[in-house]
Parts: structure tokens; C-alpha cells; sequence
């Protein structure tokens, strides 16, 4: 998957979660719950984003590490509304697969950039040392 398609799938994720957020009442645990999920779902996009403009591997490794977390967070939010009897699962699921896809995209694009960071360093250690690469 190439960084324009998660683009859209992080940002069409933060779409999905405004639009259920705004079926859930504002008030008591519901308004709560509604508002951390709010933020964590749509920052996923958000980060995601900012990843993609990093500076350097290590910073885009610590970008995709936050795109992971808010992508989890937003499940727990999901699950909270679920177990406490405060939305039904079925409003919740497609939501719910989709930041657990987009962490684990998150989480993959981590595992790559830094096996490529480490191979790298080796590379550039031989050429350092004289040794063919």
C-alpha cells in the first residue's frame, strides 16, 4: 500500500469516527468517551501526515509509532462504548477492523524503516572500513 492510499484511509478514518461521534448523545460517559475518541481517531490521519514529511527515518519511525497508538487508543474508546452497554458492537465493528488495520499498517511501516535504517548502517560502516557492501 503506497503512502497516497494510506493517506486516504487514515483520513477517511477520522472522517467515519467524526461522523459516529456525532450520533452519540453529549452527555455523561457518552459525551466523554465520544470526545476521546474524537481526538485519538482523527489524529491518526493527522500524524500519519506529519510522518510523511518527517525529517529523517528515526523521526518518521516516532511519527508512525504515534499513528499506531491513536489508532489503538481509538480501538480501547471503541471498546469502552461496547463492553459499558453504551453503543452496540455492530455500530462499531467496521470502525474498530479499520484502526486495527491501520495500526498494524503503522506498525509495519515501523518494522521496514528500521530494518532499512540498520541495513544502512551497515553498508555504511563497510564503505568505512574499506570492506565491499
Amino acid at each position: 500500500m503506497d503512502k497516497t492510499q494510506v493517506q486516504t484511509r487514515s483520513k477517511a478514518f477520522g472522517l467515519a469516527i467524526i461522523n459516529f461521534c456525532e450520533t452519540l448523545p453529549k452527555s455523561g460517559a457518552r459525551g466523554v468517551i465520544s470526545r476521546q475518541l474524537l481526538r485519538s481517531g482523527t489524529s491518526v490521519g493527522a500524524n500519519y501526515r506529519a510522518a510523511c514529511h518527517a525529517r529523517s527515518k528515526a523521526d518518521f519511525i516516532s511519527k508512525m509509532g504515534t499513528v499506531a497508538e491513536e489508532a489503538d487508543e481509538s480501538q480501547y474508546w471503541m471498546e469502552l462504548l461496547v463492553e459499558g452497554g453504551l453503543c452496540r458492537k455492530d455500530a462499531v465493528e467496521p470502525l474498530m477492523r479499520e484502526a486495527y488495520e491501520l495500526a498494524s499498517i503503522a506498525v509495519a511501516s515501523i518494522n521496514t524503516a528500521r530494518r532499512r535504517e540498520a541495513k544502512s548502517q551497515i553498508t555504511n560502516h563497510k564503505s568505512q572500513i574499506g570492506v565491499d557492501a
